[in-house]
């Protein structure tokens, strides 16, 4: 095997971002290996995929949505042919760059993929991003020649751990903060208006936002403050005024340091500035945090099928952050465990070794070598 095996590849996910930053990171790692190489994409043409792929300068074909019914509707009648028109187009695209193989990430674009590429006799690479898997990487992996899988245990026949495939503004905080630790943090801290030298919390529930976690951090804004730590509370879009307003109720030198913003595109800074996280424990979230050796407290959501609990398992049991249902998450809890946490060096500086013994820091290289090993 050699890196010259991956020459021309079709790489499908779409949707949400969970899907979408792997399949880029995997095209910049082929791309990295042989910058010659042809990557095209498959996505819809109404998900994150349509403006992020091509602003990353690949190539995207659009193929309808096939959504898998999960229980028998009228939806369920218009699945044949859904289905074969989206396996079309996965066919065309297939042909267009004379694929050696099709990457799929899950999501609805992937089942009509690895369809196609069954049809097409050529090898199906799996790369699953959550701990419990999609029905579309389900189907793909009964005939996949090789899968991926971000999290130990996964329940997908032949799954390899590879790890996240990082977006490519983690893996290089990934190496400035391996190069220069302090000068990292101290550039981040600027940018963001943050004090490098003070402890600091960041409070995230992603682009969308968790009303509990802004409920249960921003009540205990006094107590956080108190302590002389700063705090970066990214509430969501749209869902930043009620945590303002108890902000600006603190005295003004601690209101200075509980700063709120309702979105944070450079994601990435925070981290940078971040002693220790409190966050749901999304597959990106986790892979990411540990990774980067950043402590965390995981609040998993209280809805869906109990995968972000799975998703947070490794990193908890390696010691590197803890585990809180959501409904335990309240600001009594945040007053009495958080502000003692921030003041003690020594644990978060545990709880970062072990958050790093279980972060996989070069995942995208696993993936493609799992491309190389299946066209090989």
């Amino acid at each position: 095997m050699t890196q010259k095996n991956v020459r021309s590849v079709v790489l499908a996910g779409g949707g949400t971002a969970g899907h979408v930053n792997p399949l880029l990171a995997v095209a910049d790692e082929i791309r990295r290996r042989d910058p010659e190489a042809r990557v095209l994409a498959l996505g819809t043409a109404t998900g994150l995929e349509a403006d992020l792929v091509p602003s990353r300068g690949y190539e995207l074909r659009h193929v309808p949505r096939v959504p898998l019914p999960r229980k028998p509707s009228a939806d369920l009648f218009a699945l044949p042919g859904r289905l074969r028109e989206a396996v079309h187009a996965a066919e065309a695209a297939i042909d267009e760059i004379g694929a050696q193989a099709v990457v799929g990430f899950g999501g609805y674009v992937s089942t009509p993929a690895y369809l196609a590429a069954r049809r097409k006799d050529i090898p199906v690479v799996i790369h699953e991003q959550n701990a419990r898997p999609g029905l579309a990487n389900k189907l793909g992996s009964r005939w996949a020649a090789r899968v991926g899988l971000t999290f130990p245990g996964t329940a997908l026949k032949g799954g390899i751990l590879t790890g996240l495939p990082l977006r490519a503004e983690i893996a290089r905080l990934v190496d400035e903060r391996a190069a220069d630790t302090a000068g990292t943090r101290a550039r981040a801290a600027a940018a963001l208006g943050l004090d490098p030298a003070r402890p600091t919390l960041v409070v995230t529930g992603g682009s969308l936002g968790a009303l509990n976690l802004n409920r249960a951090v921003g009540g205990a804004a006094g107590a956080l403050t108190a302590t002389g730590a700063q705090v970066l509370h990214l509430t969501g879009k749209e869902k930043d005024g009620p945590v303002r307003e108890i902000a600006a109720a603190l005295p003004a030198e601690a209101a200075a340091r509980y700063q709120v913003r309702d979105y944070l595109a450079e994601m990435h800074l925070a981290l940078a500035v971040a002693d220790l996280v409190v966050c749901r424990a999304g597959a990106g979230t986790v892979s990411e945090l540990a990774a980067l050796g950043i402590p965390a407290v995981y609040v998993p959501l209280p809805i869906g099928n109990g995968e972000q609990r799975l998703n947070a398992a490794p990193v908890v049991q390696a010691g590197g952050g803890l585990l809180v249902d959501d409904a335990d998450l309240t600001t009594d809890w945040v007053a009495g465990t958080i502000p003692a946490l921030l003041g003690d060096r020594e644990r978060l500086g545990v709880m970062a070794k072990g958050a790093a013994t279980a972060g996989i820091r070069d995942g995208a290289s696993r993936v493609v070598d799992l491309v190389a090993e299946a066209i090989a």
